[in-house]
């Protein structure tokens, strides 16, 4: 699997996994004030089950410890990788 990379800047963006042959797995997210709002999470139906989804929601997951933002699941994977995963709570609002 390859290394998932962040764009956009610091009003919305996106992780991004690149996982061959053109495809990409991605999330998005807008910011409100200090939260990062997960907006959607995204595989390609070929690539689904290898847990790319989560080594997104995992980046993010990552930057929020590092930059002190929390994130709000408005996605539905989000929301459930975040109820999977009780000791990231504190980085979700």
């Amino acid at each position: 699997m390859s290394e998932v990379t962040r764009e956009g800047g610091p009003d919305r963006g996106r992780y991004v996994l690149d996982l061959g042959d053109g495809a990409q797995a991605e999330l998005t997210w807008v910011a409100q004030g200090d939260t990062r709002v997960a907006t959607h999470t995204g595989v390609p139906r070929a690539h689904e089950g290898r847990g790319h989804a989560s080594a997104l929601v995992a980046a993010m997951v990552e930057d929020a410890k590092a930059e002190g933002f929390r994130i709000v699941p408005a996605c539905s994977y989000v929301a459930v990788w975040a109820r999977r995963h009780p000791g990231t709570a504190t980085h979700f609002a």
